[in-house]
């Protein structure tokens, strides 16, 4: 979830049960006003779970973490998104409804997202155990290794934005995270600071 300046919040969600084993369906982004009315206003997405908006709040740049690409829409005056682009594909996965099959095909497995201040986008490679910069179009620009660990989640933050924190943990086992708690939060410095929402 991602909530504007104006306080209008877009919601991503799985759109359906990952972790109970269920098949790949694909899911959209509910607005949420801050009157509390709901609407859809985005459909066809693989996962919208990371969100952030330009600091112009125009732009919404969403990760799609089982569809190898991160999209993006245009924000109107009403909350509503326009159409989907990419901001960054690798190839579509098509209607593979195996989670598994879908990663092993992905070259990207966006989670996590921080926009900086020339436009890139950091995110969280979870599954190839590090930290990405990426540029517009899908130029990889850095990226941070936290093997053995997977990286779940990024932000630019620090008194001056160009500190890149990294929540880290050994695997996305419930059972095991419950029994052991290993998830830890790191750092580093980067040369760019961060911009937009959040």
């Amino acid at each position: 979830m991602v909530v504007a300046p104006n306080g209008n919040a877009y919601v991503g969600n799985f759109g359906y049960d990952l972790m109970g084993g269920a098949d790949h369906k694909d899911t959209g982004i509910v607005l949420v006003k801050p009157d509390g009315s709901t609407q859809k206003v985005a459909e066809g997405l693989s996962f919208p779970n990371s969100m952030v908006i330009t600091p112009d709040e125009k732009t919404l740049i969403v990760n799609e973490l089982f569809g190898n690409r991160i999209s993006k829409f245009a924000v109107h005056a009403d909350g509503k998104l326009g159409e989907r682009h990419d901001f960054a594909s690798f190839g579509s996965l098509g209607d593979e409804p195996s989670v598994a099959r879908r990663m092993e095909k992905a070259m990207i497995k966006p989670d996590g997202l921080a926009l900086d201040a020339e436009g890139a986008v950091w995110f969280a490679d979870t599954v190839n155990q590090r930290a990405v910069k990426m540029a517009e179009g899908g130029e990889i620009l850095e990226t941070v290794d936290v093997a053995p660990e997977l990286v779940f989640a990024v932000t630019l933050g620090g008194d001056d934005g160009k500190t890149l924190f990294m929540c880290v943990a050994p695997d996305w086992d419930k059972a095991n995270r419950k029994s052991e708690n290993l998830g830890r939060m790191i750092s580093t410095k980067v040369s760019v600071g961060h911009a937009g929402t959040p």
